[in-house]
């Protein structure tokens, strides 16, 4: 038994780094998402996956939300100098991870082994998975425009009005190793605060995962990344209000509708709750700000409570 988490990026992270000081590592698996997962100048890169990784290891760089703290950007700063295109932004000890993964990968293991090599490497003990060893691309649609997803969030900086999105690869994707497994063995299982359509739906996307979670017997709990109509960071407000969805809470708990049971929203959406509970959700009103480590426990408890 134990506790499953489906994870993007930085609101997962910080929400994680609490759920380990909640419920001992060894029984935390976390499910990671891929699909933003890119090749730049050769080399397999994984962001999200990597930020959890380095935000559980301690040394995520928590000013940028995102790569290493005290990095340093000598190799970028040359590949510039080159004539290489630069705007994906890696530091030094960061793209030594990224070579470590490529190198591990050409030799033949797969994304799930190098991941948890990796961690081990840097000293953390939740078990983490990438949903899928397979290829698996988010692609957005803007109007008659397709981009891959990095283009759109990082190089584009999300400027695009997104019209669809779609995911490369998941009608072949299978889960990866001991995804599966850990759903099935688990107490609960939890939807991290990150962007429903761009972090979580990947995951969905993989109909062996989404099949697992639907036959779950046991709590489903999501924590909502939008707070007052409004995203705490990224576009999730704006992608799901562009593909039709409510921007709010409520949106999102609708988004997930099937799946959850209970539902952590933050106080200034009392008034969600309510339509909310008729969707058959339960619903925790509570902070959901998570500027420290003390705050991310604190939530972390509130959410292990809620079920």
């Amino acid at each position: 038994m134990g506790v499953v988490a489906l994870a993007g990026g930085v609101g997962a992270a910080k929400l994680l780094r609490g759920l380990v000081r909640v419920v001992p590592p060894d029984e935390l698996t976390i499910i990671g998402n891929v699909g933003d997962d890119v090749e730049i100048y050769g080399l397999h890169i994984s962001p999200d996956l990597d930020i959890i990784m380095y935000t559980l290891a301690g040394i995520v760089d928590e000013w940028r939300g995102w790569g290493v703290t005290g990095d340093t950007f000598n190799c970028l700063e040359t590949l510039a100098k080159l004539g290489f295109e630069t705007w994906f932004k890696i530091g030094d000890r960061d793209m030594a991870v990224h070579i470590a993964r490529t190198k591990m990968l050409r030799d033949g293991l797969r994304l799930s082994q190098v991941t948890s090599h990796l961690c081990r490497m840097l000293g953390v003990k939740a078990r983490l998975i990438p949903a899928t060893d397979d290829l698996l691309r988010t692609k957005i649609q803007s109007g008659d425009r397709t981009l891959d997803f990095q283009d759109y969030f990082v190089k584009r900086r999300t400027a695009d009005n997104v019209t669809g999105v779609f995911f490369e690869g998941a009608d072949k994707a299978e889960a990866a190793p001991g995804v599966l497994e850990a759903i099935r063995s688990a107490d609960r299982v939890i939807i991290c605060p990150s962007n429903p359509v761009l972090s979580i739906w990947p995951i969905l996307s993989i109909q062996s995962i989404r099949r697992e979670l639907e036959a779950f017997k046991r709590p489903i709990v999501g924590v909502s990344p939008i707070v007052g109509g409004k995203a705490l960071k990224g576009p999730a407000d704006r992608v799901m209000a562009s593909l039709g969805f409510e921007a709010s809470a409520y949106g999102v708990a609708k988004f997930y509708h099937g799946l959850l049971t209970h539902f952590v929203i933050d106080s200034v959406d009392w008034e969600c709750k309510e339509r909310i509970e008729e969707l058959g959700v339960r619903v925790t009103a509570t902070n959901t700000l998570m500027k420290s480590l003390e705050d991310s426990v604190r939530l972390a408890k509130t959410v292990m409570e809620a079920a």
